[in-house]
């Protein structure tokens, strides 16, 4: 693809779900990193709170993890509603002292951050992710392969970079 079909294959909507994903996960990718490489301190914080080793080591793999998927677009659906119900379980449990006006502010943060999560996961990641790199490169093998007389059929699109309607 050149450059002048890449120019006008993007539109508005890619470039802003682009903008979104890689602002909602970089709070992820921050922390996880953060939690991974002061691992020690983070136990011992983790422990004061009530949180065991595995449940911090799971919680670092889905920070990185789903918070990659997000920012990249691989599985970008799946990483955000991960995140959304990681986000609402954090408020719910360690941001309910709203005597705080910081546990407060916590509290609504992670509402927000998970509302976004849960907007992307029906959104989709959009033109501008590796998932659909990946759909387009499939649809050339398939339509190549067409040509050259094989029967196999173009591959559908992913599930996070299709549009989704639900039955109101």
């Amino acid at each position: 693809m050149t450059s002048t079909e890449l120019a006008e294959k993007l539109h508005a909507r890619d470039v802003v779900l682009l903008a979104g994903r890689l602002l909602l996960s970089l709070i992820f990718v921050h922390e996880g990193l953060q939690l991974a490489t002061h691992f020690e301190g983070a136990q011992k914080a983790m422990a004061a709170l009530g949180v065991g080793t595995p449940l911090l080591v799971a919680t670092i793999l889905l920070q990185l993890g789903a918070g990659l998927s997000v920012a990249l677009g691989i599985l970008a659906r799946l990483g955000a509603v991960g995140l959304g119900l990681f986000c609402l379980m954090t408020a719910s449990l360690f941001h309910t002292n709203f005597a705080s006006q910081n546990e407060l502010l916590h509290f609504e943060k992670d509402l927000a951050i998970a509302g976004g999560m849960f907007i992307l996961a029906l959104s989709g990641a959009g033109g501008l992710s590796v998932d659909r790199v990946l759909v387009e490169t499939m649809k050339g093998k398939a339509g190549a392969s067409a040509k050259v007389g094989s029967t196999a059929t173009p591959a559908e699109p992913h599930l996070s970079t299709g549009v989704t309607s639900l039955p109101v």
